[in-house]
């Protein structure tokens, strides 16, 4: 799951960090190692002789998923001053050393919520909760304001902050217990390479333990919250309660537990997760899922695919080398573009084939018009010049855009 920010982790990728032309688009495999990963969250991180190629925290996504554009906090680190085996310990002790920072713990109320909140990534993965907004326009007048259906959405959400809120802080113990954290942001000699407020477990703000027990804390926050929301719902249909726990059980194994991209299904989770939260609340205060809103579900979901695979092309070297199973690792730079293009072409058609043939609104295609000219623009400039992080930027903007559209068209709908 891509559980990170989408904004872009610089301001913009120079073409010679990619590779120009269809034909050498992905030859970030020379490249993408000595990028920081920051679209989704890392299980296995290159500690030794790796280190440089980890994953960040999910601090891209999309946000989410924090404001679009470039992000300041996230430059490239490069092999040549990323710490190596022999020089990743810091000052504090050596990769799995618990309680690496060495600033001053977080004391106080006030200080222990920043802390806890910046484990979380609650500024970087607003995105996700855009779920919400877009189920909630999707049900008629009537059905809004309904006190049942608030109540069960508001559970819902909790629920789902809750799953969040462990996704990012078990990847960020994974990335303190390989040395991919410290490696990516401190530089020989703990010199800092980013803002490290973004990292307690770096800062010495929290513990690796206190990490831990947040992380587990917030799942079983999330799954009473999830259980809670099924019980108020007026309805409970029964896929709609399988996608839930499916969720519940998988999305925070992404790169911890099972550490599903690893095996192959890491782009399944990027989809489906935020694909579910859209379709599972929707089901238990309706009881049903109407073509229009699947399809505004799935689209939810390519959107992220959209943002993330991007930045796995820039990060084919890093995640080849701690194991990550990515289509960018595994396929051609040709057959990576092919692949990237295809869901591209994806989302172009089923706006306007849901338009075609009912499953939407003959005008609902007008309405997400712009996040079309966008996604065309992404795709093309990427095949010209490989500059994925560009790309990636751009992913950002069409994902909001698209929501706006959606929304747009939802209020139009239920209005009329």
């Amino acid at each position: 799951m891509d559980t990170t920010s989408t904004g872009s982790p610089s301001g913009t990728g120079s073409p010679s960090s990619g590779v120009a032309g269809a034909g050498g688009v992905g030859t970030a495999r020379s490249a993408g190692a000595d990028a920081v990963r920051d679209d989704a969250p890392r299980g296995a991180r290159p500690g030794a002789g790796a280190a440089a190629g980890g994953r960040t925290a999910t601090e891209d996504a999309r946000a989410p998923l924090g404001a679009a554009g470039a992000r300041s906090d996230s430059p490239r680190v490069s092999r040549s001053t990323a710490p190596s085996a022999g020089a990743s310990s810091g000052p504090a002790g050596g990769p799995g050393t618990p309680g690496t920072g060495t600033g001053a713990p977080a004391t106080g109320a006030r200080g222990r919520l920043v802390a806890y909140a910046r484990l979380a990534k609650f500024e970087f993965v607003l995105d996700y909760y855009l779920s919400m907004v877009v189920l909630w326009t999707a049900l008629a007048g009537s059905v809004r304001f309904a006190p049942d259906t608030l109540t069960t959405l508001l559970l819902f959400l909790l629920g789902e902050v809750g799953v969040i809120s462990a996704v990012m802080a078990l990847d960020d113990v994974n990335g303190i217990r390989d040395g991919s954290d410290r490696a990516n942001y401190l530089g020989t000699g703990g010199t800092p390479l980013r803002p490290l407020e973004r990292k307690p477990l770096l800062t010495g703000a929290l513990t690796v333990n206190q990490a831990t027990r947040f992380g587990y804390l917030s799942l079983l926050w999330g799954a009473v919250f999830w259980t809670a929301a099924a019980l108020a719902a007026p309805e409970r249909p029964l896929w709609a309660l399988v996608v839930t726990g499916l969720v519940l059980f998988a999305g925070f194994q992404y790169s911890w537990g099972l550490k599903l991209s690893y095996r192959g299904l890491g782009e399944v989770l990027i989809m489906g997760c935020p694909l579910v939260i859209v379709v599972a609340p929707y089901g238990f205060v309706t009881g049903h899922l109407p073509a229009t809103v699947l399809v505004q579900a799935v689209l939810f979901g390519l959107w992220q695919i959209l943002v993330s695979c991007y930045s796995n092309t820039k990060d084919i070297s890093g995640d080849a080398a701690v194991g990550r199973s990515t289509v960018a690792v595994h396929a051609s730079a040709r057959g990576n573009l092919l692949f990237i293009g295809a869901l591209s072409a994806a989302d172009l058609l089923l706006t306007v084939g849901a338009s075609a043939v009912g499953w939407a609104p003959w005008w609902f295609f007008a309405a997400l018009l712009p996040e079309m000219a966008l996604r065309l623009r992404q795709f093309t400039s990427f095949s010209r010049n490989g500059d994925a992080l560009l790309a990636r930027r751009r992913g950002v903007v069409a994902f909001r855009t698209g929501v706006a559209g959606i929304v747009l068209a939802n209020l139009i709908h239920f209005a009329s």
